[in-house]
């Protein structure tokens, strides 16, 4: 099962926004309007149905919804879509790792969210109204591309529709899905570990024994779950805190790769062009141009 950055892009793209939206019809039309099962290594998603129909596979499971709908999809979860043409509403989708850092003031919000769950939704229902609201609200920040204090605008706007789908979700709200396989369980772990200590840049050794497992078992987990080596979910979180920085901050080139954790600028900027083709000044010059 393909894993995506976004749906059909295999490459990681400089991710300038924390959260990115778009209307189901955008990208689905352009499909036949099916999206495959596949994976998000470390994104999850969020999709508001306002209109139209929707078959969805979660994690195993497979429910036919009419809008208005609700999708939950957290990262590593397998999920694929199939909409009518007349469909209406919108995707966003985001890193879960600033989903729970944006929901960590709210006791149980980040949990109650990041579950794979589907569920249609009462049209009459004032939380249902308000989600849509809240999710309109979101697209059309996002769309707002030079208004000031867009990124904060957006960390809001995603905020008041987290809070919006766990209000609307109707009684009792179960979790789509069976408890994960042991490879799964080591790669999201493995992703939790990378997320808190990336900058350290441990050894895979080290985050094996955390896990428990052996550097060979958590390779092979890696493998089977995501198509590419236990080091390569360290070495993506790395080029992506650094794109961040050269995009967002004016710390130097070897401020950044002291603060992920390399001994010098040298090493930084050969790992960065490796694996982008362009040196970290060549990078940061084309993302302030754009």
């Amino acid at each position: 099962m393909p894993a995506y950055a976004l749906y059909g892009e295999t490459t990681l793209a400089p991710a300038f926004d924390a959260v990115h939206a778009e209307a189901i019809a955008a990208r689905s039309r352009l499909h036949g309007w099916e999206i495959r099962p596949h994976r998000h290594e470390a994104l999850c998603q969020l999709l508001v149905v306002r209109r139209g129909q929707v078959q969805v596979a979660l994690d195993g499971r497979s429910l036919a919804l009419r809008g208005p709908a609700l999708v939950t999809v957290p990262a590593m979860a397998a999920h694929g879509f199939r909409f009518s043409d007349d469909v209406d509403g919108w995707v966003f989708t985001q890193p879960e790792a600033h989903s729970r850092a944006l929901a960590a003031r709210a006791s149980g919000l980040a949990e109650a969210l990041l579950q794979p769950r589907a569920a249609a939704l009462p049209a009459r229902k004032p939380a249902v109204a308000a989600l849509l609201a809240a999710a309109r609200a979101l697209h059309e920040e996002h769309e707002a591309h030079d208004a000031p204090h867009r990124a904060a605008a957006l960390d809001a706007a995603w905020l008041r529709l987290a809070v919006a789908a766990v209000r609307a979700w109707p009684a009792p709200a179960e979790a789509v899905g069976s408890p994960p396989p042991r490879a799964l369980a080591h790669v999201q772990r493995l992703r939790a570990l990378v997320e808190a200590q990336f900058r350290q840049q441990p050894t895979l050794a080290a985050l094996a024994a955390q896990i428990g497992i052996t550097p060979t078992q958590l390779n092979r987990a890696c493998q089977q779950v995501l198509g590419h080596s236990a080091s390569q979910v360290l070495h993506q979180r790395l080029l992506l805190q650094g794109q961040r920085d050269l995009a967002y901050t004016a710390m130097t080139v070897a401020e950044i790769a002291l603060d992920l954790g390399f001994c010098e600028a040298g090493y930084f900027t050969r790992f960065f062009r490796q694996r982008l083709g362009l040196t970290p000044g060549q990078w940061r010059q084309r993302a302030l141009q754009a």
